[in-house]
C-alpha cells in the first residue's frame, strides 16, 4: 500500500462515525488484497505473502469488533473465518485465485455494510480532530489540503 493511500485512510478514520469506520476497513481490506493480486500475478511471493498477511489481520479485527447481541454477528463471523481459511489456502498454494474468491465473497458484505453507513447520522468517534479542506487552491497538476484549526502544541504539556 502507498503512503499517499494511507494518509487517505487515516484522514478518513480521524472524521468517521461508527458505520464508516466499517466501510474503511473494508477499503483497506481490498487495498491489501489487491496489493496480493498484483504480487501474486508477478510471481513476488514475499511480497504476496507480506499482503495476504495483513489482509488477513483486516479480518481478524473484523471478527473482534462483531457485538454478537445482534443475530447479524452470528452469521457474520464463519463467513469471516472462511475467508481467512481462503487467504491462509492462498499462501500455502502460492495461488491467487483464493485472494480472489474471497474479494469476490467481501463485495456483497461490502456494499450491505456501505449501504447501512450512508444512513449512520451518528457523530464522529474522534473528537478535536484537524479538519481537512481540499479545493481551496490548487497548484499544477495537485490538489492542496490545508489543515484548520491546526495547533503548534497537538501533545501533552509537562
Amino acid at each position: 500500500m502507498t503512503q499517499e493511500k494511507k494518509q487517505e485512510f487515516t484522514r478518513r478514520l480521524s472524521c468517521c462515525n461508527r458505520g464508516e469506520m466499517i466501510v474503511i476497513l473494508y477499503d483497506i481490506l481490498f487495498a491489501y488484497l489487491e496489493d496480493a493480486e498484483h504480487a501474486g500475478e508477478s510471481g513476488k511471493y514475499e511480497e504476496f505473502k507480506s499482503a495476504v498477511g495483513k489482509a488477513e489481520q483486516v479480518v481478524r479485527r473484523l471478527m473482534e469488533d462483531l457485538d454478537f447481541t445482534y443475530a447479524v454477528s452470528g452469521e457474520l463471523y464463519p463467513l469471516y473465518q472462511f475467508v481467512n481459511k481462503l487467504l491462509a489456502m492462498a499462501v500455502c498454494k502460492n495461488t491467487v485465485q483464493n485472494v480472489l474468491e474471497a474479494q469476490k465473497l467481501l463485495k456483497n458484505l461490502y456494499e450491505g455494510f456501505a449501504q447501512a453507513a450512508r444512513q449512520d447520522s451518528s457523530e464522529p468517534l474522534m473528537q478535536h480532530t484537524q479538519q481537512v479542506v481540499a479545493g481551496m487552491t490548487y497548484q499544477k497538476g495537485s490538489l492542496t489540503e490545508t489543515l484548520q484549526g491546526s495547533d503548534s502544541s497537538r501533545g501533552f504539556l509537562a
